[in-house]
């Protein structure tokens, strides 16, 4: 069995890392990160034209079609971009729902908008801290009426429709969860950004009040739907962090080759050497882990759910250990704001976050397993 892309994918990737490179330099991420733009406005409209947003969208629906081998090579690219966009947000979560349960009207009203880059989607699952779980969706809705609160949101305050895991029962059982779509320009919810740890990546909250939506997905299956949506998303967003760890690896390298200390390249420090070799064996030791996630999620294989959860968790603590021994490996020079070093941990802490705690996915890792050993 073979789990390295193809040809033709390699050069999808090398077009992508090429784009990235022109259109996302570092500066262009510190004008998100010290200005008040929300994204980078024209790196989004250029994702759309270089057709990056719809590449596991199907043709019918406004996209190329290609599948998501594809797209787990265009999230390791804006990962390792740190792209401040709301990719994740509308591609991996969004598009990835309505694919999964959206009915004919709604893939055809919202999917073409994504993959153009007209439309930016979300999904509104969190009420506070705390991981996904059933139990803590609080948020009501009746009669396709929703009212509550949801925060962090990706995004939400620029989303153009968002997702809402919304409680229609009180059994205490998964099925009292449903989804909705909602349009945000419809009216009935009030969007508020949230400070957070990587500005380049927005957070809201959410206040739905007598908001109406549109039911996505059968009555009762949300739950089920939202377990499908987060194992694609840890795959594709575990793409991300390996991009993210791999470029933190080359800045540390390259400066290690280039600083000068006692005569010497700080790299031939045995120290540092080790340093550079730790991070080395977690972002190849995450790839590997990636790469299971990506053929399981393109052949929608049975073992996704595990496959996600091992991605998810390798990939988390690749970039976080990355980035934190990046800024090692530069010393105090590091610490600065000058350097992009903080940037790189700012992503690897926040994605940490975004799809539920380190914690909860190594949960969900001994409970699948734990199920299918069962069997």
């Amino acid at each position: 069995m073979n789990f390295d892309f193809s040809d033709d994918q390699k050069q999808l990737r090398d077009q992508a890392r090429k784009f990235l490179a022109e259109k996302c330099p570092p500066k262009a991420v510190r004008v998100v990160l010290d200005g008040k733009e929300s994204h980078d406005r024209e790196l989004w409209k250029g994702l759309a034209g270089m057709g990056f947003l719809g590449v596991a969208i199907p043709e019918e629906y406004g996209g190329a079609g290609a599948g998501h081998l594809e797209l787990c090579v265009i999230a390791e690219e804006m990962g390792r971009a740190l792209a401040p966009v709301p990719f994740s947000s509308t591609v991996y979560l969004a598009a990835e729902a309505l694919m999964l349960a959206g009915s004919d009207a709604q893939k055809q009203a919202w999917l073409p908008k994504i993959a153009s880059g007209e439309a930016i989607g979300t999904l509104a699952l969190f009420e506070g801290s705390g991981n996904p779980s059933p139990k803590a969706v609080r948020l009501e809705a009746s009669n396709n009426v929703l009212n509550g609160v949801k925060k962090p949101v990706a995004d939400g305050a620029i989303a153009d429709f968002v997702i809402v895991a919304a409680r229609t029962a009180a059994t205490g059982r998964d099925s009292d969860i449903s989804l909705f779509l909602v349009d945000m320009k419809a009216g009935g919810v009030v969007a508020k950004a949230l400070s957070n740890l990587d500005p380049t990546r927005g957070q809201a909250e959410l206040t739905f009040k007598n908001c109406k939506a549109e039911p996505l997905g059968a009555a009762g299956e949300g739950w089920s739907i939202l377990t499908q949506v987060l194992d694609r998303a840890a795959v594709l967003t575990a793409f991300e962090q390996v991009g993210g760890s791999d470029r933190a690896l080359e800045m540390g390298r390259d400066y290690a080759l280039d600083r000068i200390a006692f005569g010497r390249p700080i790299g031939s420090f045995q120290a540092v050497k080790h340093i550079l070799a730790d991070m080395y064996v977690s972002a190849t030791l995450a790839r590997s882990n990636c790469y299971y996630g990506a053929w399981a999620l393109s052949t929608n294989a049975p073992e996704l759910s595990e496959a996600a959860a091992s991605a998810r968790i390798s990939a988390t603590q690749a970039f976080q250990h990355c980035a934190k021994n990046n800024i090692q490996v530069h010393g105090g020079m590091g610490f600065t704001w000058e350097f992009d070093c903080h940037m790189y941990y700012r992503r690897a802490n926040a994605l940490a976050l975004g799809l539920g705690s380190l914690s909860y996915w190594e949960d969900q890792l001994i409970d699948r397993m734990r199920k299918r050993n069962a069997a």
